[in-house]
């Protein structure tokens, strides 16, 4: 079992910044990929950034160039750092954890694990 808790989320103006986080605890040696995903309300989940266990990552295009995923193997902390927001980026965003090998893309059903979620706001 794995448990993952995110926090960092808020309410920012447009271009802001914020930093998640998200701390695992559990069985995480085993994992494969972290992601963080993120849904709009009245719109479907969808994947924001990916990072695998040998530290490659990507970025959903809309985010490329202003969120960051990182990790911390020593903390097993997982960060998105978000910056130059839009009001678009607002949402609930999901820190994930899969341990399937060669899988880590954006696609929503790969996840065996999902933390439940922080706020992010951002007003125009």
């Amino acid at each position: 079992q794995v448990q993952l808790a995110e926090s960092g989320g808020g309410s920012v103006q447009a271009g802001g910044s914020l930093r998640l986080s998200c701390a695992a605890s559990g069985d995480i040696y085993s994992w494969y990929c972290m992601a963080w995903f993120r849904q709009a309300p009245g719109k479907e989940r969808e994947g924001v950034a990916v990072i695998n266990n040998l530290g490659r990552t990507n970025a959903q295009y809309s985010v490329k160039g202003r969120f960051t995923i990182s990790r911390d193997n020593a903390e097993n902390t997982l960060y998105l750092e978000m910056n130059s927001l839009k009001p678009e980026d607002t949402g609930t965003y999901y820190c994930a954890v899969g341990m399937e090998k060669g899988v880590c893309n954006f696609a929503t059903n790969w996840p065996r694990y999902w933390g439940q979620g922080t706020q992010v706001t951002v007003s125009s």
